[in-house]
């Protein structure tokens, strides 16, 4: 079932694709517990086959590119929970394999396999993806990148997809980490949480269209997107990212639900038909890829899927 990662220049993303939906929420809608600071990672060791079964499910909606359940996997959170990095290491692979398994098994060889990968603040456990200021250095940011990256590139993803990016510096860091491996394929996507009304700033505050327009130079890049944002935002950013970037947009919003940190729980309705409906509006805006972040399920994917197929009817 292996398979070597389909180099930048030959992975075409020109036509329309369905991502999944979140991993981490539906893995707790379906009763596991990821309140650990691994997140989902905790799922992946402990009960891989749901994590399967995640997958499965995204699959049957019509998904045709899975995220693997690697997005809080780095050698610095594994051991500052008291675990080896080659434990991390081996993580990494375990989800890719769990992701190629479902593939195999569904017989779509078409589905494409991203390799998820969260931002440096997702290793440090509180939240700071979202805001993106870190106390470390530029070269130790490098760093926790490339690690995984020189794991991943042995891999049989098809692509990395380095997500929730915060900040014009951490997406220089990541460019800097892929140096070594030009072949390699990859997407960004960052973060635009809009907690001050700012909808074209990334987290850290930085214009989308700087680190869309820097990411654009990227060789490696064959993807550029937002995700982890508010579906109200969406058209905005995308017409955002055409006016940065010349390749293929990827997006993947959040339900519509927004989280309440004092009383830790989620307000708000997701409508998954509504999520459809938007999804259409976005295909049409110019997204290749669209999908789900958190709080999506295999629901919200299925009338992506349909907005997908009634796309390809009128064309």
């Amino acid at each position: 079932m292996m398979k070597s990662m389909i180099a930048h220049d030959q992975l075409r993303l020109t036509d329309a694709r369905v991502l999944d939906g979140g991993m981490a929420s539906e893995l707790e809608f379906l009763g596991a517990d990821i309140s650990g600071p691994l997140w989902s990672a905790h799922v992946l060791e402990g009960a891989p086959e749901r994590v399967q079964a995640v997958h499965r499910a995204y699959v049957e909606a019509g998904a045709d590119v899975l995220l693997t359940a690697s997005y809080q996997v780095s050698r610095k959170g594994y051991v500052e929970v008291g675990l080896l990095q080659e434990d991390a290491d081996k993580a990494l692979l375990r989800a890719v394999d769990l992701a190629e398994s479902v593939r195999h098994e569904a017989r779509k060889p078409d589905v494409l396999i991203a390799a998820s990968l969260g931002p440096y603040g997702a290793a440090l456990h509180n939240g700071s993806e979202y805001h993106g200021n870190y106390d470390c250095t530029f070269t130790e940011l490098v760093e926790f990148h490339r690690e995984r990256i020189a794991v991943l590139a042995q891999s049989s993803a098809d692509l990395l997809a380095f997500e929730t990016i915060p900040s014009l510096e951490e997406t220089r860091a990541i460019a800097r980490a892929l140096e070594p491996w030009p072949q390699l394929s990859a997407w960004m996507s960052f973060a635009c949480p809009d907690p001050h009304g700012a909808a074209l700033e990334v987290a850290h505050g930085e214009s989308l269209f700087d680190c869309a327009a820097f990411a654009n130079t990227v060789p490696q890049v064959v993807a550029i997107g937002v995700n982890c944002t508010q579906p109200r935002w969406i058209a905005a950013l995308i017409a955002e990212l055409k006016r940065a970037s010349s390749k293929p947009i990827v997006v993947y919003p959040n339900s519509g639900e927004g989280w309440d940190a004092a009383n830790r729980c989620w307000t708000g309705v997701s409508d998954p038909a509504n999520f459809g409906s938007m999804a259409s509006e976005w295909f049409e805006a110019g997204a290749k890829i669209i999908g789900g972040c958190c709080r999506t399920r295999p629901e919200h994917i299925r009338q992506v899927a349909a907005a997908r197929h009634a796309l390809s009817l009128t064309r």
